[in-house]
This record gives structure tokens, sequence and C-alpha cells, in this order.
């Protein structure tokens, strides 16, 4: 149907005019190596997951109460300002997170980019990496594992930081007493999780 200048657009309409445009921006932009970062917001129980990608990997996963605003700005920062919204390389980290949340995924095996961690750090975010689906460790443990006993506080601080929440599980790390402890999508996120794990 014909649309005429004093027909009103709504937002929607726009939207979806402009979608098909903003598709092939991307598709050229990542053909011709010019796209570093590519995000995408997923809708999840825990609410929306602003997802990003290197060409490595899933490289930030944030909570809706984390700044979206101020993600990007800090992806742009340790990264690159070429980022943009879409991207075919989102479409394998989406549709797991959507099986996870289903129950129907317990591993993640899209490939995972750990730069924005360092150090310690790291070797906790990959010592993560290896807890099983349905089982946790606590933070003494964790700091056992990597090394370093004495520096429960430490891997507290690294799964506070983990940059990929979710898809590296530091939601499986727990206090000593058996309680969930602190988590960055918030405590309810916590236990939302352990008890998806535990069903």
């Amino acid at each position: 149907m014909p649309m005429f200048l004093d027909d009103p657009i709504t937002p929607d309409d726009l939207d979806r005019r402009l979608a098909p445009l903003r598709r092939r921006l991307v598709d050229d932009a990542e053909a011709a190596g010019l796209l570093d970062v590519a995000y995408r917001t997923v809708d999840s129980p825990l609410g929306p997951l602003l997802v990003a990608a290197t060409d490595a990997g899933v490289v930030r996963v944030a909570f809706a109460s984390e700044d979206r605003d101020r993600v990007l700005s800090e992806l742009a920062g340790a990264i690159s300002p070429r980022m943009l919204e879409g991207s075919s390389r989102l479409d394998a980290p989406a549709r797991q997170l959507d099986e996870y949340f289903a129950g129907r995924r317990q591993v993640f095996d899209v490939p995972v980019d750990l730069r924005l961690a360092s150090g310690f750090r790291r070797s906790v975010l990959e010592h993560l990496r290896q807890i099983p689906f349905g089982r946790t460790e606590t933070y003494a443990g964790v700091a056992a594992a990597t090394g370093r006993p004495r520096a429960f506080r430490a891997v507290g601080s690294a799964c506070g930081h983990n940059p990929v929440p979710v898809v590296v599980p530091c939601h499986r790390v727990v206090r000593s007493d058996g309680t969930a402890g602190e988590y960055r999508g918030g405590a309810a996120a916590k236990v939302h999780l352990l008890t998806l794990e535990a069903a």
C-alpha cells in the first residue's frame, strides 16, 4: 500500500523500513573487516541482556541493571569504536542463551573473548568454565584450584567483574556456608540461575 507524505509514520513503521538498510550496513561492514564489535539485545527471564562479540567470540554480557550506554562506551574505549548493532556473529550466542534459559542447554560452546580480563582474574574465569552445569564451588575452592588458596576475596572480585556472566558461569561460585553471595546481575538473578540449574 503506497504511503503519502501526510500519512503518519509510527516509530514501528520507521523501524521496520530501516531494518533492511541496517542489516545491509552491518553485513557490508563485516565483509569489509570494519566491524570490531557487534552487539544485540537478547530477551531473558533476567530481563534484556546486552550481548557483544568480537570476531574472536562473545566479549561482554551485560544485565539490564547495567547502564547500556556506559557498557557500549567502555567497549568502544577498551576494544574499538567500530561497533554496530546486529550481525550474524551473534546468532549462535543468542540461540544458545535462549536454549539455556529454556532448560534445553547445559554447556555453551560459542567462542569467548576474555580480553577484558587479565592476570589472576583471567585465570579465575578460565577455571569457571570448567565448573559443570548444576554444580557449585566455593570462592575458597576456586582460589585453591587457581593456585592462590588465600585469594578468595580476589576470586570474588574476579567473579564480580566477569565480563561474560552466564556464558562464563560465575553464578556457580558460592560462599562456604552455601549461600549464593553477590552477583553482577543482582542476588535474585544469581538465585534464579542456580535454581534453573538445580532443576
